[in-house]
């Protein structure tokens, strides 16, 4: 899973041509085979007007044929009972056909044909070619990091919805909100919100430690540096919706604050973090040793007292990274008593 935005090639000139060829083939096609899930019977009134930080977008009619991209979207159209006719490969948590297990588990439930898995990496500009095979009446991309050619390049394929504000940084709340409007849903979509907040507030108060503590949430993904994810960042933001709160050091050590969801602290200033429990991530055990392993890291007082909390495991890391409908409630049991038994070291 990236924990920095990677660069965009410049493909769109080399695939224009292409593209408008595919959009000139589909733009009488038939479309009567939509997949859909559920009843399609939505509460919203069409047409809905959504506004995103690359612009507004216009959906005519209730949409049938769903294409999602970025981070997670798929999850609360799932969660919906609707069936995307395509969503993105997602290789880091996901199994071998790129589909993370709580997806997999209830594209089955569903039933029907299951989604195109679009190829390419999430953080990469997004398959035109492919979206537009997809023939989609909406593309949902509300937690990706898509930039302004790629939302206007979209757009001529079908009406897109972008992120709210900053690229990687919607919350799980603010996904269901959108999407939800999004399909004519909005109903349904506040009840999904209602319920998984019941089930995070619940498994809170069953753990009151949690209550008032700090964190510093980081990760060691490249050489020598914390990649330290800002207050706004959604893995950051769970742990808020628990009753943790950001510490201090998130801020004193944040020296050039600009638009991204992380910034970096050097190893040789890591005795400057001031938390009671520092909150990581790691791909697999092998990693984990890998780091503890580091005599500067082995000296940090959250390490050597048990203040640690580290997330382990891919499919573990995407739930928790990027929480969702249909991910917090697979991950929330293991996640909040690993982040308990921390703060119970907390003197």
């Amino acid at each position: 899973m990236p924990a920095v935005r990677l660069p965009r090639p410049a493909r769109y000139a080399a695939a224009g041509l292409a593209l408008t060829a595919f959009l000139t083939a589909c733009s009488g096609g038939d479309t009567e085979d939509a997949a859909t899930g559920g009843d399609g019977g939505g509460d919203g009134a069409f047409p809905v007007t959504i506004d995103s930080a690359l612009g507004e977008t216009v959906i005519p009619e209730q949409p049938e044929r769903v294409v999602t991209w970025g981070w997670s979207a798929q999850d609360v159209v799932l969660a919906l009972d609707v069936m995307p006719v395509a969503m993105p490969r997602n290789d880091y948590g996901g199994d071998e056909n790129g589909i993370f297990p709580w997806d997999a588990e209830r594209i089955a439930e569903l039933g029907g044909e299951a989604p195109t898995i679009l190829t390419g990496a999430h953080a990469d500009a997004p398959p035109l070619e492919e979206i537009v095979e997809a023939r989609p009446d909406v593309i949902l991309a509300p937690n990706s990091g898509i930039t302004q050619e790629d939302f206007d390049r979209l757009s001529e394929i079908a009406p897109t919805v972008a992120y709210p504000d900053q690229p990687w940084a919607t919350t799980w709340q603010e996904q269901v909100d959108i999407v939800g409007r999004a399909l004519g849903m909005e109903e349904e979509a506040d009840d999904l919100l209602a319920q998984t907040q019941e089930q995070v507030g619940a498994l809170a108060a069953e753990h009151p430690v949690l209550e008032g503590t700090t964190f510093f949430y980081a990760a060691a993904n490249e050489a020598d540096v914390l990649n330290v994810y800002r207050e706004y960042d959604p893995r950051v933001e769970m742990l808020t919706d628990l009753g943790m709160e950001p510490g201090a050091s998130v801020t004193e050590l944040d020296a050039d604050p600009d638009d991204s969801f992380f910034f970096q602290v050097s190893y040789e200033n890591l005795q400057e973090i001031e938390t009671d429990v520092l909150v990581m991530y790691f791909a697999d055990e092998a990693a984990l040793e890998e780091f503890t392993s580091d005599p500067l890291v082995a000296a940090m007082p959250a390490v050597q007292e048990g203040r640690f909390a580290p997330i382990v495991g891919e499919d573990f890391v995407m739930a928790s990274s990027a929480p969702t409908v249909l991910s917090i409630p697979w991950m929330l049991d293991r996640y909040v008593p690993e982040l308990a038994a921390a703060a119970e070291n907390v003197e």
